[in-house]
Order: C-alpha cells, then structure tokens, then sequence
C-alpha cells in the first residue's frame, strides 16, 4: 500500500512538474483583430510560444482601453490566473492594472510602451513586475522623417518643402514618441516646413478624410509622414484623388510591415519605410520563458529595456519580409535566444536581424 502510493506521489510530482514546464502567459492585445500590425504581432508571439513551450492566450481589446481593464480584472482577480499577464501601457493604463495585480500571485511584463517616469514613481519598484521591452519610437520617427527629406528632390535656397504629419493618438506613448522624433529631425532641416500635424487615430479612414481637407488648404505640400501604414494609405487615397502621384508628385513615409505596406514600399507608392517592431511581443515571451526557469533577467541587459527594432526597410528587405509571412515559424529558433546558463556579457539578439537571418 505504502510502496503505491509512493508511486502515486511521483506520477503527481512528474505531471506537476509537466505543467509548472508549460508557463501559461495571457497577452492583453491592446489592438483591433482587423488590424494588420497587432494581428501580425500576435502570430510572432504564437510562433515563439509553439518554439518555446508557453502556454499562450491572446485576448483583443478592440482598441478600447476599458475593456483592456475588464480583461486584467477577470484575469488577475478570477479563479483561472496565468503565471504571467503581459499587456501595454496603451492610454496609460498600466498603473490600474498594477493595482489590480496585488496579492494576485501573477507576474507582469509590459510590453511596447512601459511606465512613464511618473507612474514609476507612483508604484515604485515591484517584485511581481519582472520586466518590460519597448521599441525605439522617438528614433523610429526621427529615422523615417531624415530618410524622407534625404529622398526629396533639392530645393533653390530660401525655397521651402511642405510637409504634412499623420500622427496616432494623443494619449499613446508610442504616437508622442513618434511624433518628438519627427520634430527632432525637422529641427535639422528648417528648409522643412511642418504645415499641419493632425492626429488621424491610427485609421485609414480619418486619414482620408483630413487629408482631403489639409491638401485644398495646402495645395503645395510634397511631403506625408504617418506614424502608421493605416493613416499613410488614407492619405495616398486622397492625393491620388486630386490627380497627384504618391511616390513622385508626393512622398509618403510610413510604419509598419504589413502584407499591404511592404507592397507599397516594392511598388515606389511609398518613399521610406519603417518595422520590425511587430516581434516584440515574441522576444518578449522568451524573456517571460526565461524567468520561469529562473534565470534573472537582470544579469542580461536589464529588466526594463528598450530595443532599437524600429529599422528603415528597403525595398529588398520588404521583398524578403512579404516572402517570409507565409512561413508560420518565420524560420527564427526562439529557444536557440535563450540566456539560460549563458555568460552574463550576453545580451538577447532581438533584431531585425535575427528575423532576416
């Protein structure tokens, strides 16, 4: 009897051991499901969770912060937690959710835009809080606005370029960064002149519809930059209607790799291009795998860091890119990135690069 449930105990042990190997993380998506760039950020993270093990569920929000808290409430309060939730500070809501998490037992990593220095110092340092990784948004906008004026045609001195600005949100820290850059770089180029910046909300359609307004009252303006893909193609819409060609009679910048952007980019609709910024949740998700098998996330390049993925795509790049969508694994070994029993002088390889291998 004693010697069965011996063995009874360790059958428990063994599938307990199982599923304390198989970490299960809930990824708050703060995105729309018909939007090209969360979708793909999505599919990045499936395919790290298939390579690595990970349990993952992926909840969207539809772009509606309130239901972004609703979903953390049940996810942090309910029977049914994660080990990990991993959510952005879209709107500035990571503070509620901080509150929500006390005494939960769930750990936190914040992806895409962390705390601000403010709400940093309003919660102040947390043990369940193991990380956070962002991309580079305010050189990201500084590179996009450089490499469009870079391919504008030179103008006689005392002569100036129009340019008109499609920024996101004006509560999104990765909209304001974005923007900062982009007013960095016009400070190097006073030949640049910033006509009008408009928020379009990320949407192709407010784009459109501000564009068609901004082009009458600026008929001169040879110059697009759009914090998105979304509010560039509004935009192109609009100069195409009034007999204009984007790409030659105006140049369009945009961010984002989406099936749709890297074909404008191929096609020359689109002058400069910027990505790479949508496999953040999935180098994310190997950093979350490692500190489930103890590794401190510290000793390699810190628990809060920002990565510069954001990279300007050329047109073979965007060939590459557009040909890779199709594999679901996107050829990357997710496990292979791992810091586990590494030296503490390495750091996470996550780069366009490591994708583009």
């Amino acid at each position: 009897m004693f010697k069965f449930l011996h063995i009874s105990l360790l059958l428990l042990g063994m599938a307990f051991g199982t599923s304390a190997r198989a970490e299960s993380v809930l990824f708050l998506n703060p995105g729309a499901t018909d939007e090209a760039f969360w979708v793909s950020y999505s599919q990045f993270m499936q395919a790290a969770a298939r390579d690595l093990g990970v349990d993952l569920r992926i909840l969207y929000s539809q772009r509606q912060p309130e239901m972004t808290l609703a979903q953390a409430r049940v996810a942090l309060q309910g029977p049914d937690r994660p080990d990990y939730l991993m959510f952005a500070n879209e709107q500035y809501i990571a503070p509620q959710i901080l509150r929500m998490a006390n005494q939960s037992g769930v750990k936190l990593f914040i992806v895409n835009a962390a705390l601000t220095p403010n709400q940093q110092a309003l919660v102040g340092d947390r043990a369940d809080r193991i990380g956070s990784l962002v991309p580079n948004d305010e050189e990201g906008g500084y590179l996009l606005m450089k490499e469009l004026i870079r391919l504008h045609p030179p103008v006689a001195p005392g002569a100036s370029i129009e340019l008109l600005a499609f920024s996101g949100l004006k509560i999104t820290p990765s909209s304001q960064l974005r923007e900062q850059g982009m007013q960095r770089a016009l400070a190097e180029h006073p030949e640049v002149r910033l006509r009008q910046l408009v928020y379009g909300g990320w949407t192709q359609q407010r784009a459109y519809e501000q564009a068609r307004q901004l082009l009458v009252r600026y008929p001169k303006v040879s110059l697009v930059w759009a914090a998105n893909d979304e509010m560039a193609f509004g935009a192109m819409r609009a100069v195409s209607e009034i007999g204009k060609m984007p790409g030659k009679d105006v140049l369009f910048s945009a961010v984002n790799t989406s099936p749709a952007a890297l074909q404008a980019m191929i096609d020359g609709r689109l002058s400069a291009l910027l990505g790479g910024h949508f496999t953040l949740g999935g180098w994310a998700l190997v950093e979350v795998h490692d500190h489930a098998q103890g590794v401190d996330l510290n000793r390699y390049g810190g628990r809060d860091r920002q990565i510069p993925l954001l990279q300007l795509i050329d047109k073979d790049h965007a060939r590459r890119m557009l040909a890779m969508g199709t594999s679901p694994d996107y050829g990357v070994h997710f496990r292979k990135l791992s810091a586990k029993g590494r030296p503490a002088s390495y750091r996470y390889p996550f780069n366009l690069q490591t994708l583009m291998h």
